[in-house]
């Protein structure tokens, strides 16, 4: 996640929705369609020079595999050296980091951008002395995902 570089949350905040199956998810729907989300969040992602890990196709993958889900891609991103301070308080926190945030498209058609709550990953590693970072982390991926949500 970015440093100093974090900014402010725009007005369409994410809000934190029931998601089955799915404990400490955050979701926002996009207001554009699928790649215009994806590349907006990867733009959003470099302008803050945060730095870019990788896209994962997932529904590509499930092509490969002869099974279809609808469009989902995985995107890791974060800024090192905070990220490695989440590994410094709990080394199996690098099971959540880098950051994951999930586009998908729902049976509807419509996007949506998904990324686990920075408080449940501290509850989840019993991480107790960086709230500062968790808040920091916490509203840079909300303002990236807003970024990429917007119209």
């Amino acid at each position: 996640m970015g440093s100093a570089q974090a900014q402010p949350v725009p007005a369409a905040a994410p809000v934190t929705t029931p998601v089955a199956n799915a404990d400490g998810v955050i979701q926002l729907r996009s207001g554009n369609d699928f790649d215009v989300t994806l590349a907006r969040l990867k733009a959003d992602v470099a302008a803050k020079g945060i730095r870019f890990f990788d896209a994962i196709d997932q529904a590509g993958l499930g092509d490969g595999a002869g099974l279809k889900i609808r469009r989902s891609t995985l995107v890791l991103f974060g800024n090192p050296p905070l990220g490695v301070q989440f590994l410094e308080a709990n080394p199996y926190a690098g099971l959540d980091w880098p950051v994951r945030m999930l586009v998908l498209e729902d049976a509807q058609g419509a996007v949506w951008l998904a990324w686990t709550d920075f408080t449940h990953i501290a509850h989840r590693y019993r991480i107790t002395n960086r709230d500062a970072q968790f808040k920091m982390a916490s509203e840079v991926a909300a303002s990236i995902a807003a970024a990429a949500a917007a119209r």
